[in-house]
């Protein structure tokens, strides 16, 4: 019998970042879960850190069947590459497009930078919220995006701008803190685009593969591989677990 998926999305998605690839994997239970404050509200003790998230993750897995497969990108694959580490009796298999976080190695991108920036980070957001929802869109599709997507998420949103440069400044040196050499117990999967420019899909591959990981690269497509070739992230994500239950 297949087994279940969990989704976890990003920075600045939401759960309806796998839509396009849940409904080509018809064969198997998949949900994908709403980090707290992107679109969704979050408890008045909620303190959007990376711990905070964490936290928030591992209990929503300990309540998920199991076993089950799990899948996260950007933000949450992070987390995702975090719970693989020090949780692993929690999942079957994962996938994520963020490893080389766990380096130890890796050094943020620009744009975080200035939301870790106190002051730098509020001007971004203020400006960025004052800007036409079209032009908003347009800077998410110049960065990969797919139009489609870039406007429903370019739609201005307090709570997740304040969650984001919490969430960031939280975790300047996350790829120390979170640094793991160790094997993951479980079967992985590296899988990112060519051209992601929040990070270096090259070294990425690299570390996944000395961690014994399996690996798949999407040619032509960045950051939002899901959104661009979900129908091929599917096919790719199904003949993974497929392998993993032999």
């Amino acid at each position: 019998m297949a087994l279940p998926v969990v989704f976890v999305h990003g920075v600045p998605e939401d759960a309806t970042l796998w839509d396009g690839v849940r409904e080509h994997i018809t064969d198997r239970e998949t949900r994908a879960l709403n980090l707290p404050g992107f679109g969704t509200p979050i408890p008045s003790d909620f303190s959007a850190t990376k711990e905070a998230y964490l936290a928030w993750l591992v209990r929503e897995l300990e309540n998920v069947p199991k076993p089950f497969d799990l899948v996260g990108h950007d933000w949450g694959g992070i987390l995702v590459d975090r719970v693989v580490f020090t949780r692993p009796d929690l999942m079957h298999t994962f996938a994520s497009d963020t490893i080389s976080v766990s380096s130890g190695k890796y050094e943020w991108h620009d744009l975080a930078k200035v939301w870790q920036t106190p002051g730098a980070g509020e001007a971004f957001m203020q400006a960025n919220a004052a800007r036409p929802v079209a032009e908003r869109a347009a800077r998410l599709v110049a960065a990969g995006m797919t139009p489609e997507y870039a406007s429903h998420v370019a739609h201005p949103d307090p709570v997740r701008d304040d969650c984001i440069l919490r969430l960031y400044r939280s975790a300047p040196n996350v790829s120390a803190e979170w640094k793991s050499e160790a094997v993951p117990a479980v079967p992985g999967l590296f899988i990112g685009g060519a051209t992601d420019p929040y990070g270096s899909h090259a070294a990425s591959r690299a570390f996944a593969q000395s961690l014994g990981m399996q690996t798949h690269t999407f040619e032509g497509v960045g950051h939002w591989w899901m959104l661009h070739e979900p129908a091929r992230a599917a096919e790719v994500l199904r003949a993974f677990w497929g392998a993993a239950e032999g």
